[in-house]
């Protein structure tokens, strides 16, 4: 059997560690010889002599070291001494330089001690290391490591699960690359655990309790003597240890085996290592979920007027946002629970029906949610979405943040927190999660950059083609930003620097092929149906005015802080739509952190990343503030483009989020290491002056529509027949939405006229925001709203007859309302017949139904 194993990084001195990360200890050589064990814990035994566990002196230099940690494995190490000694002899030699057994017994219950002891008696050059309290794996290999003399380092396991004729890959593997680790593969189930709780940064890393690992000796003993856990997350501490120093990790495949004498088996003692290991893992990552709690507690408190009340509670700036998102969740679940396609539906929009591919759907979350939305509806799915989601996607900012740029850990938090709830993402949270929901943009953002480094370009191609296709399914328009967002870094990168620009460019290429080969087959039929299947549309026009006005930059959004709502609302397109409003503080400290560190070819990168996204935020045509003065803008040169012509411009912007968060944290963390006290207030200060302004507030509520008792009781059963359509008044669209929710509450029961989503309108299939209008539903719309009520003539009358045909409606339902008296009389006069009151509706019997 074979798995991916080794990882190394170059050899020589370890760089020093940042004095304002607590996680490195500022001298890892000092502290290796100190926190080992405790007093008198470990002693040395047969072939030791001098200080407890220390290598004899006799035995000089030594060329490998191999450490085995026993406990209670009498059955199993005779065998595994025997195996090491015969292979370790004729790779390395004889002499007593050549190599050493390192075995440290962790108080052993049984005879395992006393059968090294015996094996010492025969061979000198294995040791035991003896623990008097048994104390874990960990303590076990910390002991045996930093006993051990050699200039190279393996970890093997009592067992012998890899074979010891495997060290030859290692080592290959490690003059290859001239660096320190060589990690064999444990099971996958403990690399999700590994890779969700301990170093997700080291890619493909795999625990090694009790495996097959080779190391440089001395960054070995750095490295174990650093490290604190004595369980088996040992190896998670130790890795990730290893990277923070800046020591590259590779893999090689190592072939495994069955050990020679299995251990007897012991079901408890294996639960006890998984829940220690687990208990490990999270007290090892102890900082990243304070972190995570701190903004999984601010997501909570802007959303928490919705939580209140999910049923009784709406956002009040959603307009009709939330009434469409949440009938997204609900007929993807309705699809897929009735084994539908979940790319269509004609649930709304009779008779064309809804491409939902080409909808903001998020199947990526609404299909897994399905559960969720059957057991509690689909308002909480909705409401942990956002939630959820918003605190995600602050969490992986900080997660790249604090792994690509900055060492401070809440210096990233910062910045995390920034990028996640910047004022353009509160106001999209009011109703557009898919640009809430963005957690997967570092991880592309990182593996973009990995691939940069040339490292291991197809495994770093193949996982960015699959975080690009999931993202496809959360949202694409985000994703188109973001890749913008990253071109326009790119390019300036070459920029300021050319040389390394260049250098990254041929990997990089190779594995954005890669990448595309993996997205295309599994997005070719989403794809396909999207663009070219029912009900596709060719291209969303939002007009001129869809850029942000230069003074939205300076401004505050209604959400934050210092914002007025008056102001954001009369420089924006509406509520959910406030893309800019970073505030002029915060503006003028990313420029000052700019000129502060603009030595730094990161930081010239970012500044013009940030300016770009700007200007063409302005959209096509810039009016200058004050004046009658309309400029050119930038975004003409790409309006006109395919996909590009879709996106609303103003929301470029958000690229600046995440940039001013990594300038935040990049001036943070060069803040808190400066010496002067004076000099480090007066920055903490600077940066509290920035962000204060632009803190979220809690998203207003209202009082929710209810849905009319003829809905909710079930008595529309009566009058809509299977396959024809309900047509309440006003028919549901853009500025009126409240029928999709009465949809949602009777199960999708029933199929509705009208409707809000992306659809195509006319010959060229221009893609508008609801059905296409007809004039029975512009004519109860116009008289709802204030109009008074026509002439009903016979053309009238036979317009509306059409329109109600091509619906194919079975009932007229109109609810009690403002104006529902002329509503009622004009519409009694258009059909020719009075309505019937039913509870709190009139009912008019339409088609194949009609009395």
């Amino acid at each position: 059997m074979t798995g991916p194993s080794s990882m190394t990084g170059p050899s020589g001195p370890s760089s020093p560690s940042s004095p304002s990360d607590p996680s490195s200890p500022s001298d890892p050589s000092t502290r290796a010889g100190t926190e080992a064990a405790g007093p008198g814990d470990a002693t040395g035994a047969t072939g030791a002599t001098g200080a407890a566990g220390a290598a004899p002196l006799w035995l000089g230099t030594v060329g490998l070291s191999v450490v085995i940690p026993a406990h209670d494995d009498e059955h199993r190490i005779g065998p595994t001494l025997d195996a090491f000694r015969a292979d370790l002899d004729a790779r390395f030699g004889t002499g007593r330089g050549d190599w050493e057994l390192v075995v440290v017994d962790d108080a052993s219950r049984d005879a395992t001690a006393a059968l090294v002891e015996a094996a010492a008696a025969d061979e000198p050059r294995i040791r035991l290391v003896r623990s008097e309290h048994h104390r874990g794996p960990g303590a076990a290999l910390r002991a045996g490591v930093l006993a051990s003399a050699g200039e190279r380092v393996l970890l093997a396991d009592a067992g012998l699960r890899t074979p010891p004729a495997e060290l030859e890959r290692l080592e290959h593997a490690l003059a290859q690359a001239d660096g320190t680790t060589a990690t064999a593969a444990l099971g996958r189930s403990q690399t999700r655990v590994v890779r969700a709780l301990g170093i997700p940064g080291i890619p493909g890393f795999r625990t090694n309790t009790c495996g097959f690992a080779l190391f440089d000796g001395d960054r070995a003993r750095a490295a174990f003597g650093a490290c604190v856990l004595d369980g088996p997350a040992v190896d998670a501490e130790v890795l990730r240890w290893v990277r923070r120093q800046g020591w590259h990790v590779v893999e090689v495949p190592v072939r495994r085996s069955a050990p020679r004498t299995p251990r007897p088996p012991r079901p408890r003692r294996a639960a006890g290592d998984r829940r220690r290991a687990l208990v490990e893992l999270l007290r090892l990552n102890a900082g990243g979920l304070a972190v995570a709690a701190v903004f999984l507690a601010l997501a909570a408190y802007v959303f928490h007027g919705l939580w209140a009340d999910l049923d009784g509670r709406y956002l009040k700036d959603a307009l009709q946002d939330q009434n469409q998102w949440e009938w997204f969740v609900g007929v993807t679940t309705d699809n897929i629970t009735h084994l539908r396609n979940p790319l269509f539906t004609t649930a709304q929009g009779m008779p064309d029906g809804v491409n939902l591919m080409a909808n903001a759907t998020m199947l990526g979350l609404t299909v897994p949610l399905i559960p969720v939305t059957l057991l509690f509806g689909e308002t909480v799915t909705f409401a942990l979405v956002l939630t959820l989601g918003m605190a995600a996607s602050a969490w992986t900012w900080y997660w790249l943040i604090r792994r690509r740029f900055v060492q401070s850990r809440w210096a990233a938090a910062a910045g995390g927190a920034l990028a996640a709830f910047a004022p353009p993402m509160v106001s999209h949270a009011n109703g557009h999660p898919n640009f809430v929901v963005l957690f997967m943009l570092p991880l592309i953002i990182d593996r973009a950059l990995r691939l940069c480094g040339g490292r291991n370009v197809a495994r770093d191609g193949v996982l960015l083609g699959l975080f690009a296709t999931y993202q496809i399914f959360l949202g694409e328009e985000p994703l188109l930003i973001a890749a913008l967002g990253m071109l326009v870094f790119s390019v300036a990168y070459l920029l300021v620097d050319r040389r390394r620009a260049l250098e990254a460019a041929r990997p990089l290429g190779l594995g954005l092929a890669i990448a595309a080969a993996v997205c295309v087959p599994l997005l070719a039929v989403p794809l396909y149906w999207q663009f070219f299947g029912p009900q596709s549309y060719h291209s969303v026009l939002h007009g001129d005015n869809a850029g942000n006005s230069p003074r939205a930059l300076v401004e505050y959004a209604a959400r934050s802080l210092f914002g007025d709502a008056e102001t954001a609302g009369r420089l924006s397109l509406n509520t959910t739509e406030q893309n800019a409003f970073y505030g002029w503080p915060l503006l003028a400290f990313g420029v000052a952190a700019c000129v502060w560190m603009w030595r730094r070819t990161v930081v010239r990168a970012l500044a013009i990343t940030g300016a770009v996204a700007l200007l063409l935020s302005l959209g096509p045509w810039v009016p200058v503030p004050r004046t009658d003065v309309v400029l050119p803008g930038p975004w003409r040169l790409v309006v006109k483009l395919p996909l590009f012509e879709s996106v609303i411009e103003g929301r470029v912007a958000m690229v600046c989020a995440p940039v001013l968060g990594v300038l935040v944290a990049l001036a943070l963390d060069r803040i808190v290491r400066m010496r002067r006290r004076e000099l480090r207030t007066l920055g903490l200060l600077g940066v509290a002056a920035a962000l204060i302004p632009v803190l979220p507030l809690p998203l207003a509520v209202r009082e929710r529509a209810p849905v009319p008792e003829f809905i909710a009781s079930g008595a529309w059963k009566g009058y809509v027949k299977d396959g024809e359509a309900l047509v309440p008044v006003p028919l549901p669209d853009p500025g009126q939405a409240d029928a999709l929710h009465w949809q949602v509450e009777a199960d999708f029961g029933f199929r509705l006229a009208g409707g809000y989503f992306n659809g195509p309108w006319g010959p060229d299939r221009i893609g508008i925001y609801g059905a296409t209008p007809r004039h029975l539903s512009n004519l109860l719309r116009d008289v709802r709203y204030g109009a008074q009520p026509p002439e009903i003539t016979p053309q009238w009358r036979e317009r509306a007859r059409q329109d109600l045909e091509f619906w194919k409606a079975s009932a007229i339902v109109l609810p009690f309302q403002d104006r529902d008296t002329e509503l009622r009389d004009m519409i009694s006069e258009l059909l020719g017949q009075e309505p019937k009151k039913v509870q709190d509706v009139w009912v008019w019997r339409v088609g194949a139904g009609r009395p």
